[in-house]
């Protein structure tokens, strides 16, 4: 079983993408922001397959999240996509350079979450 690392201030997004990603087959690890998502990375053995991050959110954005994941040699190669409602070039460029793998912008329908994951995760 595949395993989505989820990071999203918003309990709405969190329980949206669970339920979309889930009912796929998916395992799924949820977070409320950057803080919380290194701390639970820290403590798992758990394998990533995909991250999906959040780019705005309290206590370290996810520009923020993304260099300090890439910081992690296990996760150095490992897709992180950006799931938000920023859609400026600029973010985008910011978050490419960060080390983000790809972008989604919200809101999303599941069945384009699912494919681009699936293309991330290998199907």
């Amino acid at each position: 079983m595949k395993t989505i690392f989820t990071v999203d201030d918003s309990p709405t997004a969190r329980a949206s993408i669970k339920y979309t990603l889930e009912k796929e087959g998916y395992n799924v690890v949820l977070a409320v922001d950057g803080v919380d998502a290194l701390e639970k990375l820290n403590n798992t053995e758990l394998k990533i397959n995909v991250f999906l991050f959040d780019v705005n959110m309290p206590n370290m954005d996810g520009i923020t999240l993304i260099k300090k994941v890439r910081e992690i040699s296990r996760f150095q190669f490992t897709p992180i996509l950006f799931l938000t409602t920023e859609s400026q070039e600029s973010k985008k460029m910011e978050g490419k350079n960060a080390g983000a793998s790809g972008w989604i912008v919200k809101p999303f329908e599941p069945a384009q979450l699912i494919d681009v994951i699936k293309r991330f995760a290998g199907a």
